[in-house]
């Protein structure tokens, strides 16, 4: 397999990781539980998929820099999501969570030295834009605690990208089976403060969820990172905000908004632009 073809599948694995992430928002709804508890009892599982994964691959678990700091801020990327949901508007918070890729030039300019195109930046102030056209009409202001919470969660989200884009295989393995174990540790003992009911359907719709909305796309976005850029695979997962409304259309007819649409169409326009742009740049380059 060629660079390019190899760098076609990595973005496709992305993509796919994206579509599969998004499904949290109509998954959740069928969930009694408490954010905390979803997410400690989701990552759970998660880990377990994960940790098959690597047995399979027989990747080498790894304690070091690269691998507990890719845990700590996958973590925070879940726990922070989590508690933003709860003292402000679900817009709100995945509006900023997304402000990641604009973290992700900060932190790697601080951090890496890493100098980026004028058209990376204008790709990341075009998606920021058009993510916050979309969730214009559910947008509101107040919920100060809540708006905080959830910028940090997109900085959290940004420095997942950046640490395992920079850490070899086996660190970066074990820095996403590490961030799953450290938020069911933080989230499962919430389960003994908040009801947490129990049916087969609630069985079904977790397992669901573990697998299949968090354990195999973080497999899809291990085998990405390994050929796509933390910016280009922050990108691309905009994907994810996007079909959040797609999910809740067909579960209950509800019609996304007109800024939703002009939204949608500038975020995925600046996405496949900036690919078409990058791979000729790259290929120019060569």
């Amino acid at each position: 397999m060629n660079v390019k073809e190899s760098k076609n599948q990595a973005i496709f694995y992305m993509v796919l990781c994206s579509v599969l992430w998004s499904t949290a928002g109509i998954l959740i709804k069928f969930l009694p539980w408490n954010p905390m508890v979803i997410a400690g009892f989701r990552s759970l599982i998660s880990a377990g998929v994960y940790l098959l994964y690597m047995r399979y691959e027989k990747t080498e678990f790894q304690i070091n820099r690269y691998s507990v700091l890719s845990g700590i801020t996958l973590m925070g990327t879940f726990v922070f999501f989590v508690a933003a949901n709860k003292f402000t508007t679900s817009a709100n918070a995945i509006v900023l969570q997304y402000s990641a890729p604009i973290f992700i030039l900060i932190l790697s300019a601080l951090f890496y030295h890493q100098k980026f195109r004028q058209g990376d930046i204008i790709t990341v102030a075009a998606t920021s834009v058009g993510i916050s056209l979309f969730f214009l009409d559910k947008l509101s202001g107040g919920y100060m605690v809540g708006n905080l919470l959830a910028l940090m969660a997109g900085l959290s989200f940004a420095s997942m990208f950046v640490v395992t884009g920079h850490a070899d295989q086996n660190s970066r393995s074990s820095g996403i089976l590490l961030g799953h174990v450290f938020t069911a540790i933080i989230g499962i003992p919430f389960a003994f403060f908040f009801p947490t009911p129990v049916t087969p359907s609630i069985v079904i719709v977790i397992l669901a969820m573990g697998i299949f909305q968090l354990g195999i796309p973080y497999i899809l976005y291990g085998l990405a990172i390994r050929r796509c850029s933390p910016l280009a695979c922050a990108l691309i997962s905009a994907v994810e905000p996007l079909l959040n409304p797609v999910w809740v259309f067909l579960y209950n007819g509800e019609v996304p908004s007109f800024f939703a649409l002009i939204g949608g169409t500038i975020v995925i326009s600046a996405v496949v632009a900036w690919s078409i742009w990058s791979g000729k740049a790259e290929k120019a380059a060569v």
